[in-house]
């Protein structure tokens, strides 16, 4: 709505000193993969482009879809996504030498990652003068969300470097404690910018070119993660060796790598057989630990032709219908703290489907 906008201000137009970039940030399954899906097809006149760390997660109409490439997606809105496989200085050269202008950069960090040194990727590299950082957008999900349960340091920078913090998923809480939680959130970032919003539906004017990342306050920060960044430097550079031939566990390796430093553990399942529904809802009803946070993944059913995408935060799951586009299997990922992976593991296993002809064991079993 255009009208709704001060002509003075054109929050929606691209300044001409620099690419903008705007890196959203938010805990696990906070809803940044449903916001960046809102930004794309809800373009006012700019060309964007979406870095992420993986296509699966980005749910692009097909008829938005003009081309794609290993890394790439091309959008018929002048859109473009792509993907982050090894270090995200390649990514940006990537968009920015292509010969369409872009107008805008949207950067997605991992759900684990601590925001600080990707923005200082932007304000210390060769980037510098190339791009001009606008804002860190912090994703909480207000549903799920607790500072004592899940005491993550990664979770506390998202907050304390938000410029902008949206509270998603306020469907779900009462009022109560949305102004509960909103003054935790100001206890860690005072004089937070909160966005109340429901599947993330926030205007884009309120988060995209609003301008208010200062670079003098981050100068500080950035002393005091100079080690933490370099760190991060070098896991993006022993990742590039494999990055080629094992996409799936370059990702799972990169989850993991800051996964531990908040003391969190990831457990990864990969079939080629399918699941039994049955046995898998019996999993998730009476067998699913307490302290699993986040699930993802792609599942094959033997009752079902379909490709099936499941989530799980907190104790909400959903599963999304979608048709198979390569070989059917199942990658499952699960994400909590002090689990017990032979054991899950061995769970997930027993969920897989038993066809009648090598049944040793019956469907309650």
């Amino acid at each position: 709505m255009q009208s709704s906008i001060n002509s003075s201000d054109q929050p929606m137009e691209a300044p001409k000193q620099g690419l903008p970039v705007t890196i959203i940030t938010g805990f696990l399954g906070s809803g940044k993969t449903t916001l960046l899906n809102h930004i794309l097809t809800n373009q006012q006149g700019l060309k964007t482009a979406v870095l992420v760390n993986e296509f699966g997660e980005i749910g692009i109409d097909n008829e938005l879809v003009v081309s794609t490439d290993e890394n790439m997606v091309e959008l018929n809105n002048g859109c473009i996504c792509c993907t982050i496989n090894s270090d995200l200085v390649d990514a940006v050269y990537k968009v920015m030498e292509r010969q369409d202008n872009i107008d805008y950069l949207v950067v997605e960090t991992t759900g684990l990652a601590d925001p600080l040194p990707v923005a200082l990727t932007f304000l210390g590299t060769e980037l510098r003068d190339l791009t001009r950082l606008d804002s860190i957008v912090t994703l909480v999900d207000a549903a799920n969300y607790s500072l004592d349960l899940f005491n993550s340091d990664a979770a506390f920078s998202q907050i304390a470097y938000g410029d902008v913090i949206v509270l998603n998923k306020t469907d779900l809480v009462n009022e109560a404690d949305l102004d509960a939680l909103e003054v935790k959130i100001r206890d860690i970032k005072e004089g937070a910018r909160i966005l109340r919003t429901t599947k993330s539906q926030v205007p884009l004017p309120l988060i995209l070119s609003v301008g208010l990342f200062e670079t003098d306050k981050y100068f500080d920060a950035a002393d005091e993660h100079q080690h933490e960044h370099h760190d991060h430097s070098e896991c993006a550079h022993d990742h590039d060796h494999d990055h080629h031939n094992h996409d799936h566990h370059h990702n799972h390796d990169d989850h993991s790598h800051h996964l531990e430093n908040d003391g969190f553990t990831s457990v990864s399942f990969e079939s080629d057989k399918p699941l039994s529904i049955r046995k898998f809802q019996y999993f998730l009803d009476n067998q699913l630990p307490e302290n699993i946070f986040r699930a993802k993944g792609i599942l094959w059913f033997d009752e079902s032709p379909k490709r099936h995408i499941f989530h799980l935060c907190g104790k909400r799951f959903t599963l999304d219908d979608d048709q198979w586009k390569g070989e059917k299997k199942n990658q499952l990922v699960l994400i909590g703290q002090n689990l017990h992976k032979e054991e899950l593991l061995s769970q997930i296993e027993n969920c897989v489907f038993i066809s009648s002809a090598s049944k040793g064991q019956g469907f309650g079993q």
